[in-house]
Formats: C-alpha cells, sequence, structure tokens
C-alpha cells in the first residue's frame, strides 16, 4: 500500500504519528493495519477514556468477560486482562516498526490505573506489573505528570522500564519530568543496564490549555481576546524548547555516549476543539525533529487531505512561543493557575472514565454469572 503524501510529509520532518485510539474492533477488523500501511501511522496511545469507549457496550469483549467471570476474576481483574490483551495485540502489529526504528517507534502506552495518580509507590508497584503482564518490549507505561509521579517515573525508568510521561501541561512540570527521566537514567547506568533499550515521550497536552485559557482570554474581554487560539502551541512550542536545551546539554551527553535516548516530545489532546479553528492547527504548527504527535482518527484524517505544515520548531521559535505566553500572562490569565486546574482535571477525567468502566464490566460480570 501507498502511504498518504501529506502524513508522509510530516514522518520526513521528523514527527512519528501515533494513533491515540484503540479497541478490538480496530485490531480485528484490520482498521489500525490499514492506518499503519497508509497513514504512517507508527504507534499507538490509549488511556482510560479511550478504554472505556472501546469495551463499554461492546460484544466483542462479551466471551472473555463470561471466561473471566466463570474463572473467579473480579472486575479490575478482568479489566487487566481485557486491556493488556489489546495492548499486546496492537504491539505484535507494530512489531516491524518497532524493530526498524530501533525501538523509538510501533510503541503502544498503557497507563496504570489513575486513582493512583497521587501514590508513589503503588504506581511503581503497578507499572512494574503492566510491563509484565503486557510482555512487549515495545510497550511503554504511562504514568502521569503529577508530584507524585515524578518519583515513580524515575524509580520505573531506572528498573529499564520505557515509560510515556503523560498529562504533562506546563513548562515548569516539564523541566521536572526531563529531570526525573535524567536522574532515572543515571540510576539505571549504576545499575549496569543497557541504557539503550529504554525509550520514554513526555506527552504535552495541546487543546486542552487552548480551551482553558480562551476561556479567561473571553471573560477579561478587550484586547485579550485577540490572544485567542495561541496559547496552546506556545506553550507547546515552548517546551520544545526545553527539550532541545536539555537534550543538548553536557548531562545528556554523558548518558548519551552510554547509549542512552532523548526524551522525545509527545504532543497529545491534538483534536480541535473550538470549530473556529483548524482541524489540523496542532499538526501544522508543532513540526518538530524528533517529536512525535498522538492524533485521533478524525485529525489524522483531516492531516492526510488538507495539512499545512509550518516551519520546524527550533530555539528561536522557542523564545517567539515564550514571549506569546508572557503577553497572555500580561493580558491578564494567570497560568500557574491554569496549568493547575488542568492537572485537577486531567486526573479526574480519567478516574470518572475508569471508574465507569469498571461499573460496566461488573454488569457484564454479574449477567454472565447469572
Amino acid at each position: 500500500m501507498t502511504q498518504n503524501p501529506r502524513t508522509q510529509a510530516l514522518s520526513d520532518a521528523g514527527v512519528s504519528i501515533w494513533l491515540d485510539d484503540l479497541s478490538r474492533e480496530r485490531i480485528s477488523s484490520g482498521s489500525l493495519q490499514e492506518l499503519i500501511d497508509t497513514r504512517n501511522v507508527v504507534g499507538v496511545t490509549t488511556n482510560p477514556s479511550i478504554f472505556q469507549a472501546a469495551i463499554s457496550g461492546r460484544s466483542d469483549y462479551d466471551a472473555d468477560i463470561a471466561r473471566l467471570a466463570g474463572e473467579g476474576a473480579d472486575v479490575e481483574g478482568v479489566v487487566e486482562v481485557l486491556t493488556t490483551d489489546d495492548v499486546r495485540t496492537a504491539a505484535d502489529l507494530l512489531s516491524d516498526v518497532y524493530a526498524s526504528s530501533k525501538g523509538f517507534d510501533g510503541r503502544v502506552s498503557i497507563e496504570v490505573d489513575p486513582r493512583l495518580a497521587h501514590e508513589t509507590e503503588k504506581t511503581i508497584e503497578q507499572a512494574k506489573r503492566l510491563h509484565a503482564t503486557v510482555g512487549r518490549e515495545n510497550v511503554m507505561i504511562k504514568i502521569p505528570a503529577t508530584l507524585e509521579g515524578l518519583p515513580a517515573i524515575t524509580a520505573v525508568i531506572a528498573e529499564g522500564i520505557s515509560v510515556n510521561v503523560t498529562l504533562i501541561f506546563s513548562v515548569a512540570r516539564y523541566q521536572e519530568v526531563i529531570e526525573a527521566y535524567l536522574a532515572g537514567l543515571e540510576l539505571a547506568a549504576r545499575a549496569g543496564r543497557d541504557l539503550s533499550a529504554i525509550h520514554s515521550v513526555a506527552s504535552f497536552f495541546v487543546s486542552r490549555v487552548d480551551t482553558e485559557i480562551d476561556k479567561r482570554l473571553e471573560a477579561l474581554g478587550g484586547d485579550a481576546a485577540a490572544l485567542q487560539g495561541r496559547a496552546g502551541v506556545a506553550n507547546a512550542v515552548a517546551a520544545f524548547g526545553e527539550y532541545l536545551e536539555a537534550f543538548g546539554g553536557e548531562r545528556f551527553a554523558a548518558l548519551k555516549a552510554q547509549g542512552a535516548n532523548p526524551q522525545r516530545a509527545l504532543w497529545a489532546s491534538t483534536g480541535v476543539k473550538n470549530p473556529d479553528y483548524s482541524d489540523t492547527m496542532y499538526v501544522d504548527g508543532l513540526v518538530a525533529d524528533p517529536s512525535v504527535n498522538t492524533m485521533p482518527e478524525k485529525t489524522l484524517e483531516a492531516v492526510a487531505d488538507h495539512s499545512a505544515p509550518g516551519a520546524a520548531l527550533d530555539a528561536a521559535a522557542a523564545q517567539q512561543a515564550e514571549a506569546t505566553l508572557a503577553e497572555v500572562a500580561a493580558a491578564g490569565v494567570d497560568l500557574a493557575d491554569v496549568f493547575a486546574v488542568l492537572e485537577s482535571e486531567g486526573v479526574s477525567k480519567f478516574e470518572v472514565a475508569w471508574n465507569e468502566l469498571l461499573a460496566t464490566v461488573q454488569s457484564s460480570i454479574e449477567a454472565a454469572r447469572a
């Protein structure tokens, strides 16, 4: 099959396209394989909301639920089997990409229980268990970038497990995420681990930043309204400036000499929520080498149809982005409060989705046993 020219151009520019969706139907229907073959998809991300949408009310999970219920599994055990089975199958589909990219791509991410977002030790324990349960080298374990998640990231990287750090909203927190990754690599090196086998991405959320800041700019009125739709991309571009500085510096150079890989920036929440904005703005404005852009299928198809990528990001673009954020702050938006609200809401939304999934599967277990 032939790759789409627009998605191929993104790939050629150093942007790895990952699909922000997974379900058993997507795998069994051949949809995922088709996107790999025709849309340059080289990875998959999941989250509690994606699994809730995939499993709730879908008959293709009924047989497994009934079997596991008959074996006496509880609801959390059933959900773990369903989700890790899908991730394992997707990882197998992407194994050739994983091998050819030397581990940078061909990745499938699965998140720790969102209810553990503020529990360091339990996050570490579950991350290790999920990694072992999936049993594939190309799995990435997602850990939220909460204050309690940061030491868990270090500990899990130190164990030699690849990590997708999720729910990053601010440049300041991103700096702490980079520190957590580098500290984990240093511990892994001291333990004699193969650093070349450890990979990580830092998932920086984009559209949610615009949604929250636009609301505040509109409330401020006047000249502030002219800044709407600019903060999300600027925030991400400023983050890429931190990437360039940290992974071009002496500390990482010492680790790189031992085989370490940089922690790529991943642009998440790239589906555009405001219909007044271009539906590819969070792709076109974030062309960075190297980077990952994980997209819902609707955004991916919009990109394949009519994307118009901007210039590649560099240190100068990062400086301009910082100036834009300063303008937003000067207009009266409390950015620190914005990012605190977004992190709290992000964790809460995933908790709600996970609890809904558990309730749905519990009902299916009870029906199967009846």
